[in-house]
């Protein structure tokens, strides 16, 4: 089956209905418009300027989200075109899933959480949907109001991972209260918190491009030492972190399991990083190595599971637990010797205060505010719709402006 076959006019509605862009010959489609909005979006370029796991600024090698995002939109293409949905819905989902992101990755987002207690939280997914529907620039309705880019249906849905709205203080959801117009008209005719299945390959990419890759930037920094998990002891405390973060319920036996796994690869390190162009490649390679032994069990064990088409609500996305038990060590490792190390920990503390005052700054003085959410400060009706405004323009900094915002105002 075609992948345009395994998509109807449903899917590619727009909030408000636009005819066909000729641009030469021939025709866009709906899809390849939803990517070049989403490409050339404000939000987009900002992710260039915000923390995946260390400052942007730290390092010239490690990655920021920006980078992140066009990794994580490569992984989750090629596995969408192998299972057969439509690459340019699950890419542009893959582009656009970090947009929502504030200054200093998920750290910040814990800050502006707890600073949103009383208008319904922040998540960064949730935000996500908010850029893409509302304050992102592009198109306006009859009534005079911002629809966002007016992504279609399918590409909305796509980029929703979390589809539900707040449940509790610090869970995961995809929808602030004042969202739930766009929401609901994205997920009508869909039951309960079902994703669809470009949803879910965005998410397993962005799983498998950041468990990874993560790593691979800590042993460039020189924090991570991949032969070091060789000793019994060093794998204890890891296996600690992992079960602390991801797998609270996983065994030694099942973790060994895993490493194993890991190990069994051709390309997996004999010999500690050393800096040369060499040793580069060697780890390049493993991580191309990963990446490929991650996507082609998935690959499989879908279509061994399901029949076609593997499109929008017609199939799930089958992850065997060995592959999640293997990208839950990735991530542990990851976070042992990198998140949880002293130096990082300090610096965590600090962000999270940094962005605490720069809201009640701005609270204190909405004059200082960008034009556009001065704008929504004017027409917010009560206090939790003013506390949503600055959360907002705090949330559109990246991490070097909301330093600067913090030095201007303080």
């Amino acid at each position: 089956m075609e992948q345009s076959e395994s998509y109807a006019e449903w899917d590619t509605a727009r909030i408000v209905p636009e005819p066909p862009k000729r641009v030469a010959a021939p025709v866009r489609t709906a899809f390849e418009r939803d990517r070049a909005r989403v490409v050339h979006a404000a939000a987009s370029r900002r992710l260039a300027a915000k923390t995946q796991v260390v400052g942007p600024e730290t390092d010239d090698f490690v990655r920021n989200r920006l980078t992140h995002s066009l990794e994580v939109a490569q992984v989750a293409r090629d596995l969408a075109r192998a299972l057969g949905c439509h690459p340019d819905v699950t890419e542009t989902a893959a582009l656009a899933h970090d947009m929502g992101h504030p200054p200093f990755g998920h750290n910040g987002e814990e800050a502006l959480d707890a600073l949103a207690a009383d208008c319904g939280g922040f998540e960064g997914n949730a935000q996500t949907l908010r850029i893409l529907t509302r304050l992102e620039s592009k198109t306006f309705d009859d009534a005079g109001r911002s629809v966002g880019l007016n992504l279609t249906r399918a590409t909305l849905d796509a980029c929703t991972k979390y589809p539900w709205p707040r449940d509790a203080p610090g869970a995961k959801f995809g929808v602030y209260a004042d969202d739930r117009p766009v929401f609901d008209w994205m997920r009508s005719g869909t039951e309960g918190r079902r994703r669809c299945l470009e949803a879910q390959v965005m998410d397993l990419a962005d799983d498998v491009a950041y468990s990874v890759h993560d790593v691979e930037d800590g042993v460039v920094a020189d924090r991570i030492e991949l032969t070091r998990l060789t000793a019994p002891s060093e794998r204890a405390e890891v296996w600690h972190t992992v079960r602390d973060w991801y797998l609270p319920d996983a065994s030694d036996a099942r973790l060994d399991e895993a490493l194993r796994g890991l190990q069994s690869q051709e390309s997996w390190p004999a010999t500690a990083y050393d800096g040369t162009r060499r040793s580069l490649a060697a780890l390049k390679n493993v991580t191309s190595d990963l990446i490929g032994r991650f996507c082609g069990s998935v690959q499989t064990a879908t279509f061994a599971a399901y029949s076609p088409p593997f499109a929008r609500y017609h199939a799930e996305l089958v992850v065997p637990e060995e592959t999640q038990t293997e990208i839950a060590v990735l991530k542990g490792i990851a976070a042992h010797y990198v998140m949880q190390a002293d130096d990082r920990v300090t610096l965590m503390s600090r962000q999270r205060e940094l962005l605490t005052e720069l809201v009640v700054l701005l609270r204190e003085r909405p004059d200082e505010l960008d034009a556009m959410f001065a704008e929504d400060w004017a027409g917010a009706i009560d206090d939790a719709a003013r506390q949503r405004v600055v959360l907002d323009q705090v949330a559109s900094l990246t991490d070097a402006s909301a330093v600067a915002w913090h030095a201007r105002l303080s």
